[in-house]
């Protein structure tokens, strides 16, 4: 197939490329700039040239696919609710692209949409319209599509890492370099499922293959990491104190963070992988951030 890839130069996109390569598939990544454009073009990939503020951009490189995967987001997390909103907005721009075919799409999400309220881990089968985490547009936005009768899927991810990056994980650390203290809420029980990303782009391969219309898919590897497990191999690595604040100190701390830090967020990928035959063999999130080299961390911040 000729696959749309949003995001193919971003750190997970950029390895779902390889993975789409090995599969036989030829890639056209989207990218603004001109260095990504030579990155993309150094991988096998041919470019597109849009942005996410403009999603007119989008649509024209959807228009000429066969199938399409949009992993592009921006991370500011300080415009959290803004940027999911422009997510919105992309994603209506790429199934209008699509309307009328069967051509797949593949859109991007977090595993807390699929929590139900109740204290065990979400599933592939529910879809929480009443859960906070403002992501929730990008499902609202792909259920849109689906009643309009475009071939649209989701993708849900939870803490994706390798020694580098780990989804939330690395504005926290972050955070606890710049406040010189690495902090939890409470007893630090709450957990963040995870997944390596090498894993996570096998997945998006498999389910881009597939091409089930409304699937959801989790790309969870660990249903549930704690916190205090998260902070702990954090204040090692940063060699600063560990403490516990209560939930009513965290919001002063933490800022915009305060909103993830004492979520309990565990997810299941049973569905997804008896469907995909996914099995994912990568470090867990505590090996590889034993293994992240932190001084050099910071030297990229």
């Amino acid at each position: 197939m000729r696959v749309f890839l949003t995001g193919a130069t971003g750190f997970i996109g950029s390895r779902i490329l390889p993975e789409l390569l090995a599969a036989g598939h030829q890639v056209v990544g989207l990218t603004r700039s001109d260095a990504g454009a030579r990155a993309l073009q150094a991988a096998g990939a041919d470019v597109h040239r849009g942005e996410l503020e403009h999603p007119e951009t989008m649509r024209t490189g959807a228009e000429q696919a066969e199938a399409v995967i949009h992993t592009a987001f921006d991370h500011n997390f300080a415009n959290f609710v803004a940027n999911c909103e422009k997510d919105r907005r992309v994603i209506k721009a790429l199934g209008a692209a699509l309307k009328g075919s069967d051509r797949p799409l593949l859109i991007t999400s977090g595993t807390g949409i699929g929590d139900a309220g109740h204290g065990q881990p979400a599933t592939e089968d529910v879809f929480n319209r009443d859960h906070p985490n403002p992501r929730i547009a990008s499902e609202l936005a792909g259920r849109d599509l689906l009643e309009a009768g475009v071939n649209v899927s989701v993708m849900r991810l939870p803490q994706v890492h390798d020694t580098v990056k780990q989804g939330l994980v690395s504005p926290y650390i972050a955070h606890a370099r710049e406040k010189g203290l690495v902090a939890y809420v409470g007893e630090g029980r709450n957990r963040w499922p995870a997944a390596p990303v090498d894993d996570v782009a096998r997945l998006y391969a498999l389910a881009i293959e597939q091409a089930q219309p409304g699937a959801r898919y989790h790309a969870v590897a660990e249903e549930g990491v704690t916190a205090r497990e998260i902070a702990e191999v954090v204040a090692s690595g940063l060699g600063l104190p560990l403490a516990s604040l209560s939930p009513e100190e965290a919001p002063a701390h933490f800022g915009w963070l305060a909103m993830f830090v004492g979520m309990d967020m565990p997810a299941s990928s049973a569905w997804t992988r008896q469907q995909l035959g996914w099995k994912p063999t990568g470090p867990g999130l505590i090996e590889d951030l034993r293994r992240m080299d932190y001084a050099a961390n910071a030297a990229a911040a």
